[in-house]
């Protein structure tokens, strides 16, 4: 079984909070990351028709009947349990501890932030990072492991990733989003998913998605909105900072496995890959995503950013280190080229600093003009 890097951080949490919730996308490996940190708490899924039955029918009884310590997985199944913790949560005298997992992220953000705020630690699950899977052999490749992605099943079972991804793809998202979402028509929800691959890394456009694929804006920003809170996709905001120019001010698109969106591109192996007129976009993807993981791993807020101003000038990351900007440019070519530096010295003499980081697709690490170049296996170092 892969250690997860959050094992310890979640540990750490246990004397601190009564109550836990490990959120994330379907098969990130919530519920075995929860009954390996506590494997002596009682398990229960809600998953399980007979359990959900139980706990719909009597929830305050389903909940005093555990003596102890408990992981109730899939909670957002009963909703209705989330007032009913309240109450043990605020009971100073009842000491047990509740893990709690879910994979609907908009029914359980919403339950957690009504129910219960300041009572719980939310912790966010996303499949594996580079980090945990390095020893495999998917990942001696860049191409290889960014076809692959980083869903746990695909490693632990060594599944194909083109069929696993097709299961996955059928089962949970044309199923449960377009369920939440009360869509008929499957082909033109396909598309949208689709058209949203062809177009992660750049600027939304939720006018021209929805010309593309003949619905209204108001629609494409609601089916976005859920395939953001179902972790499907995320956005990557632009940072306020304006230097006294005309910065842009919408978001881009990126999606949370590059497995998945590999597999939306209809791109059947690594090989082709290679050669794919949206490599750059895919790699960049794939880079901007380990950053978010690392941010969730250390349990801290990701403050990262993109930066475009009207002229051109474009920084394809920036981390807010709160007292300066670390702009950080991404390159899929696995040779370094010099002019591959203009933007960022562009941008530190913007912002009167020297410090930068370049990440690209080859194998060495050094530096050039106070950039740090990192190869892709390197790229917190």
């Amino acid at each position: 079984m892969i250690r997860r890097l959050l094992e310890p951080k979640i540990l750490g949490y246990l004397g601190q909070y009564r109550a836990i919730a490990l959120i994330g996308p379907r098969q990130s490996g919530k519920t075995t990351l929860a009954r390996k940190v506590f494997p002596e708490f009682e398990y229960l899924s809600l998953e399980n028709p007979e359990q959900r039955a139980r706990a719909l029918e009597d929830p305050k009884l389903f909940l005093k009947s555990r003596l102890g310590n408990c992981i109730l997985d899939e909670i957002h199944n009963v909703p209705i349990l989330f007032s009913y913790l309240q109450e043990i949560l605020d009971d100073l005298s009842d000491k047990r501890v509740f893990i709690l997992t879910g994979s609907n992220s908009f029914t359980l953000n919403q339950k957690l932030s009504q129910s219960l705020a300041g009572r719980i630690r939310i912790v966010t699950v996303l499949p594996f990072a580079l980090a945990e899977i390095i020893d495999y052999p998917q990942t001696k490749n860049v191409d290889q492991l960014i076809w692959t992605g980083s869903y746990p099943a695909i490693y632990d079972r060594s599944l194909m990733p083109s069929e696993w991804y097709a299961d996955y793809y059928n089962t949970y998202i044309q199923k449960d989003v377009r369920a939440t979402l009360n869509i008929s028509d499957l082909l033109q929800f396909d598309k949208f998913i689709r058209v949203c691959a062809g177009r992660s890394g750049q600027l939304v456009n939720y006018l021209n998605i929805g010309n593309e694929v003949g619905v209204s804006q108001p629609t494409v920003v609601r089916w976005s909105s859920v395939l953001e809170s179902s972790y499907v996709i995320f956005r990557l905001a632009p940072h306020f900072k304006n230097f006294n120019k005309r910065i842009v001010k919408s978001p881009k698109i990126y999606f949370y496995d590059t497995g998945l969106l590999c597999f939306l591109l209809r791109i059947q192996n690594y090989e082709q890959l290679l050669t794919h007129p949206l490599r750059g976009q895919i790699f960049e993807n794939w880079v901007i995503l380990e950053f978010l993981k690392m941010k969730y791993i250390q349990g801290v807020e990701p403050n990262l950013y993109f930066w475009r101003d009207q002229h051109g000038h474009e920084i394809d990351l920036l981390e807010d280190m709160g007292s300066f900007l670390m702009p950080i440019e991404i390159k899929s070519g696995s040779t370094f080229g010099s002019e591959w530096l203009s933007n960022l010295n562009w941008f530190n003499k913007l912002q009167n600093q020297k410090d930068s980081r370049l990440i690209y697709g080859g194998t060495d690490n050094f530096i050039v003009q106070d950039t740090r170049v990192c190869s892709w296996k390197d790229i917190f170092s």
